[in-house]
């Protein structure tokens, strides 16, 4: 896979819970470079057994990736902004699902906010 994020980072995100809530202020954490030009993500939840992640990603005006494909199911929910692929363009309360191994591009021509979900092939 030609994956686009390639976090290295100080600030660590929480890991899934076992058997109680966790919880923190995700405005108080950085923005952090995750290898993209003009992508940075806010990580708040990563599992390293089940390989879930749910990230909040800024994307800014004019930030463009290739094509690209991730491993897992990536869901995307578009909190701020515009975001943009090869097939259209989506409106703040707009949702995508890809499966793994979909290409596809991803930018912004006015700046959003996504949140997003990845988690592993329902056959891995």
């Amino acid at each position: 896979m030609n994956e686009l994020f390639n976090r290295q980072s100080a600030q660590k995100p929480m890991r899934l819970p076992a058997g109680e809530s966790s919880s923190f202020d995700a405005n108080a954490q950085q923005w952090q470079d995750c290898g993209a030009d003009g992508f940075l993500i806010k990580p708040l939840m990563e599992d390293p057994v089940s390989g879930l992640r749910t990230w909040l990603m800024k994307v800014d005006a004019g930030a463009f990736s290739a094509l690209h494909a991730h491993d897992e199911v990536e869901q995307i929910y578009v909190l701020e902004g515009s975001f943009y692929d090869q097939e259209r363009t989506y409106q703040a309360g707009e949702y995508i699902v890809r499966a793994p191994a979909a290409m596809h591009t991803a930018g912004s021509e006015t700046g959003a906010v996504v949140l997003l979900f990845y988690s592993p092939s329902p056959e891995a």
